[in-house]
């Protein structure tokens, strides 16, 4: 139970510092103006790839192996 919370604890927080940076990013300047609804899902799924990522390796590096 321990394991799974701060593993979502991390997740969680990688996901909305994730989100948090690449939302100064434009990124209407490469997509299609017209379609906002796919600029708003490209970003929801880059931050989603970069928090899980970036949570894996602080998981990964950390001394709270699942143990």
């Amino acid at each position: 139970m321990r394991y799974f919370m701060v593993t979502f604890i991390v997740y969680l927080c990688c996901f909305m510092a994730s989100f948090w940076a690449l939302s100064s990013v434009k990124f209407e300047l490469f997509c299609n103006v017209k379609k906002p609804g796919k600029v708003q899902m490209l970003l929801l799924l880059l931050s989603l790839a970069l928090g899980y990522l970036v949570g894996q390796f602080l998981l990964n590096i950390s001394l709270f192996n699942g143990l």
